[in-house]
């Protein structure tokens, strides 16, 4: 009976493979150098958590086991959190009231952003937007044209292709390239190629 606790846990490779997507997303060097997101501690945990909302959103449309891949999904983004602010150096007794004002913050932010993609414009979302990730008044249409990008591009997905077993490459992109949605919407940067693009 004991030896149960040395089983493999089979979904953990996936939800690691799940998670290494979403960070290597979030981590799109555009995002910093030109979408006006603050290349900190808080602008890269806010693009982690709004990545991590859509995949979150997808997940929830999905039949089962998706709910399962979900929960597991939104429990290690916790986990690497709490990780991440163990490793800068913050102590047992404030990691506990950060984590929990975090969580607070990502489904105050998950509500806010469901009813945003909800509505027929983008107007409500580049200002969620604007005001959670760019931490300004002003709205932030361009990632707000990036979201409705990846909302589209992940609604076409399917579970295997989001979160893939470690036998299958996973080689469908969840999202879209941040470059990309940016030259698409006509903002270009000094001497940047631009090539025919289909966002």
């Amino acid at each position: 009976m004991a030896f149960r606790f040395f089983r493999k846990d089979p979904l953990r490779p996936v939800i690691d493979q799940l998670y290494g997507r979403v960070i290597a997303a979030a981590r799109q060097p555009d995002f910093y150098e030109h979408y006006g997101v603050a290349d900190s501690t808080q602008g890269r945990l806010e693009l982690l958590e709004l990545h991590a909302m859509l995949v979150m959103r997808r997940l929830r449309d999905l039949p089962a086991p998706a709910d399962e891949v979900g929960q597991r999904f939104v429990d290690t983004v916790f986990e690497q959190i709490e990780h991440a602010l163990r490793e800068i150096g913050m102590g047992d007794t404030t990691v506990p009231k950060r984590m929990k004002s975090i969580a607070k913050g990502f489904y105050g932010r998950a509500k806010s952003y469901d009813a945003a993609l909800a509505a027929a414009d983008d107007a409500e979302l580049a200002a969620a937007l604007g005001r959670n990730v760019l931490d300004s008044d002003e709205p932030a249409p361009l990632l707000a044209r990036y979201v409705r990008a990846a909302q589209q591009q992940l609604g076409a997905l399917q579970l295997d292709d989001i979160a893939p077993t470690p036998a299958r490459e996973a080689d469908t992109p969840l999202f879209p390239d941040a470059a990309a949605v940016r030259r698409a919407s006509g903002q270009t940067v000094p001497g940047e190629a631009v090539p025919q693009e289909n966002i």
